[in-house]
């Protein structure tokens, strides 16, 4: 479900800890306790790159820290956490992502890789996420 939030498109997210997900798949941990968050305010951000979850959501689904890397922001260049790949779900549609720390009063970002991974596009005029018309609205991955 998408929410018009000041010109700006969010959507509802479900966000798994993929490491309980093949745990549950293999059996060593019941399904009913995979780590996961769903949120209904992520923000659908195309300059972002990937996707970007505040602390506060990292702690919650048990994610460890990969790496540190730097980026260049308006505010001049910071040092953030890359943690462990998470399954992404949104409209019935999952991948798998790597999550990039951001601060905890910002709202989850889902950014370009995802989107491309998810094969959704942003609708402007409706301000909201649409099925690739490219490919006739389902979920495909080009592999040219």
């Amino acid at each position: 479900m998408e929410i018009e939030c000041m010109g700006k498109v969010t959507v509802s997210a479900r966000i798994e800890d993929l490491g309980d997900v093949y745990d549950a798949e293999k059996g060593r941990l019941q399904r009913e306790q995979v780590r996961f968050v769903v949120v209904g305010n992520a923000l659908v951000d195309t300059g972002a790159t990937m996707l970007s979850l505040p602390r506060q959501l990292i702690q919650q689904l048990g994610l460890k820290r990969h790496r540190t890397r730097t980026a260049r922001t308006t505010a001049g260049v910071i040092s953030f956490g890359v943690f462990e790949a998470v399954r992404l779900t949104v409209q019935d549609r999952d991948c798998v992502v790597e999550v990039w720390e951001i601060p905890d009063d910002c709202p989850p970002l889902i950014g370009q890789i995802p989107l491309e991974a998810l094969d959704f596009v942003v609708d402007p005029n409706n301000q909201r996420l649409i099925g690739n018309p490219d490919h006739g609205g389902q979920q495909m991955i080009d592999l040219l």
